[in-house]
């Protein structure tokens, strides 16, 4: 069984490509089924966020056609539609791409925290499907830590930048007076909770939070002095914001152009800077092209969050050193799994020769043979059929000149050289 990572993100597809292979949530579980219900895959886990889509499996391909065959057919696209954005990333380069990607170092925000919440949330699901072995659960543990030892010996995390950050960081270099303007928030997920605390650390002047479930948006907005409303209300509140920020698991659109037009109308043409960082989009791109409204997608954040990211560059050279070493670490737990097979019949082998040999060692002495005798034969015997088969071997390597057996043999039993 080999490890694949087998995806598309914000650096290899833009954001239309990259919402036409999201996985709803509600999904998940199903599509975990049917992807290892396929001979070849043993194994999986699906991360889905705004920025990448990526499945982690276990399969008997190396090149991973069978994972890209069942991706394609499972969104209903044909290959041109999707190869050209796909990676695959076999074995140790799977290791690594993991490790980075939990770490923040393959983020659109360097370092940004969010993304080990999410792979932390897709290794739940897999193991609530079911679709999590030995193989994977090693690797995720195995990421959980590192992730973990790069926070903590790094300062990968140490500047407040994300996705929300930047949303934010747009909005004040908009509105120069915070206090003076209204954010509408759309969902209730970290990401806005994020949006929300920077935007009340900037001293916006009220916030609003709306969510298909009141009560998480009333929890969200009670932290922050705002306050929560259902999704079927925005219309009747979106005149007041001149700041709206979305980020849903929402399927279709959450806005439409004829909710924004009614909304410019009632603040009498008062520009409204959206900002839709949900994938797939929450605002209808339509909605980009009317006078009065700055629409912004996460694709069009990444200029502000480069200027944050200056600061953590040499934090995530540090953190590539630590994932040069914990990769080399899986990888020899993983080639060792090679080895147990061999190991557990060598030691059923040897217990078979020493229960043999114990059994008539315990015959001769209730017999009544002597205790000393018996001990000298038994550590005799055992001595004779321990080594017999080993050196059998190694002589006849040296009989064929096989010069590496015998230095494997040095290695394996500890042996010094004779001209030591």
């Amino acid at each position: 069984m080999s490890l694949l990572a087998v995806g598309i993100n914000h650096k290899t597809a833009p954001v239309d490509i990259r919402e036409r292979v999201s996985f709803a949530p509600e999904r998940l579980a199903d599509a975990l089924h049917q992807l290892t219900s396929t001979n070849k895959v043993s194994e999986a886990a699906i991360l889905s966020t705004c920025n990448r889509t990526e499945l982690v499996c276990c399969s008997d391909e190396i090149e991973g056609n069978t994972v890209i065959d069942w991706f394609e057919h499972y969104h209903e696209l044909k290959a041109e539609e999707v190869r050209p954005y796909l990676y695959v990333h076999p074995e140790q380069m799977a290791v690594r791409h993991v490790l980075r990607v939990a770490s923040g170092l393959d983020s659109l925000v360097l370092g940004e925290p969010q993304i080990l919440g999410q792979i932390k949330d897709a290794y739940s699901k897999a193991e609530q499907a079911g679709t999590i072995g030995k193989m994977l659960n090693k690797l995720f543990q195995h990421t959980f830590s590192v992730a973990k030892q790069v926070r903590t010996d790094t300062a990968i995390g140490s500047s407040p930048v994300s996705v929300a950050f930047a949303a934010v960081s747009l909005a004040k270099q908009i509105f120069s007076n915070m206090e003076e303007h209204t954010a509408l928030l759309i969902g209730a997920g970290e990401t806005i909770e994020l949006a929300a605390r920077h935007l009340h650390t900037s001293g916006i002047g009220r916030i609003i939070i709306a969510n298909r479930t009141v009560e998480k948006a009333h929890a969200v907005a009670e932290e922050f002095g705002g306050y929560a409303i259902a999704l079927s209300e925005i219309p009747a509140h979106l005149a007041e914001a001149d700041i709206v920020i979305s980020s849903t698991a929402s399927q279709l659109p959450i806005l439409g152009k004829g909710a924004v037009e009614s909304a410019i109308k009632q603040r009498k043409h008062r520009p409204i800077l959206m900002i839709d960082i949900a994938v797939p989009r929450d605002i209808e791109p339509e909605v980009g092209e009317m006078e009065d409204v700055y629409l912004y997608t996460v694709d069009d954040l990444k200029e502000i969050i480069e200027e944050g990211l200056k600061s953590r560059q040499e934090a995530a050279e540090q953190a590539e050193e630590i994932i040069d070493t914990q990769v080399s670490h899986f990888m020899g737990w993983l080639q060792s799994l090679n080895s147990v097979d061999t190991i557990r019949q060598f030691r059923d082998h040897a217990t078979g020769i020493r229960d043999d040999e114990v059994a008539k060692a315990m015959q001769m002495l209730s017999n009544g043979a002597n205790a000393e005798k018996v001990l000298q034969k038994l550590a005799h015997n055992l001595t004779n059929k321990f080594t017999h088969a080993p050196s059998t071997q190694m002589r006849q390597a040296g009989f064929e000149g096989r010069d590496e057996l015998l230095e494997a043999a040095r290695l394996l039993f500890q042996l010094k050289n004779s001209d030591n």
